[in-house]
C-alpha cells in the first residue's frame, strides 16, 4: 500500500488543499507534499493527526475497502475554501466522488450574500433553519423564512442573500455534488 497516494486521494475527496491540510494537522505544505509523492513517511502519532482531519480512523486508513459510512460528527465537517467570516458554506459529508447529493450548512451574517451560481446540472434544495434569505432564480426573488424551504432545478442563474438583521443558516442539498 501506498500511504502517499491514499492520502492523497483522501485529502482531494474532503476537498482540501495541501496547505488547509497542513495548517489543520499542525504540519507544513511541504510535508504534506513529500507524503504524498511518498518521499518520506509519517510517524504513526503523525499519521493519526492527519487522519483525525480527513475524518478516517487507523484501522479505516489500512482496511483494503472502505466501509460505507452513516454518522458524520461535527469534527467531519469541511469549511470550503472560498468561505470568508460573512459567507461560510460547511459541506457536512465528505467524498463527493461517492455521492449523489452534496449537503451542505450554509451561514451568512446579515446582508452578506453567496457568490451567483451560474447554470448547471441538477437540482437544488434547501431550508432555512434560521433567519429570513432572499432567493433569485432566475430573474425572480423569493423571500423565504426560518423553517420555510425551497426546491428548484440549477438550469438557471441563482443566488442567496441574508435579507434580515441576524445571522442566517441554510441546510442546501445539490445534486449532483458541486461543493466537495
Amino acid at each position: 500500500m501506498k500511504i502517499g497516494e491514499k492520502l492523497k486521494r483522501l485529502r482531494q475527496a474532503n476537498s482540501l488543499t495541501q496547505e488547509e491540510l497542513a495548517n489543520r494537522a499542525y504540519l507544513t505544505k511541504g510535508f504534506i507534499s513529500q507524503l504524498e509523492r511518498d518521499q518520506t513517511s509519517p510517524s504513526i502519532a503523525t499519521l493519526k493527526d492527519i487522519l483525525d482531519v480527513l475524518g478516517v480512523s487507523l484501522a479505516d486508513f489500512f482496511q483494503d475497502h472502505s466501509p460505507t459510512k452513516v454518522v458524520y460528527p461535527v469534527s467531519a465537517r469541511i469549511t470550503t475554501s472560498n468561505s470568508t467570516s460573512a459567507c461560510r458554506v460547511e459541506v457536512l459529508v465528505p467524498d463527493a466522488q461517492n455521492r449523489m447529493m452534496d449537503p451542505v450548512l450554509v451561514t451568512l451574517a446579515s446582508g452578506a450574500a453567496l457568490p451567483t451560481q451560474e447554470p448547471h446540472e441538477g437540482e437544488e434544495f434547501g431550508i432555512v433553519l434560521k433567519g429570513v434569505i432572499h432567493l433569485k432564480v432566475d430573474s425572480r426573488t423569493f423571500k423565504v423564512k426560518q423553517q420555510e424551504c425551497f426546491y428548484f432545478r440549477s438550469n438557471t442563474q441563482h443566488a442567496v442573500v441574508n435579507a434580515g438583521k441576524q445571522e442566517a443558516r441554510i441546510l442546501w442539498v445539490v445534486t449532483p455534488p458541486i461543493f466537495g
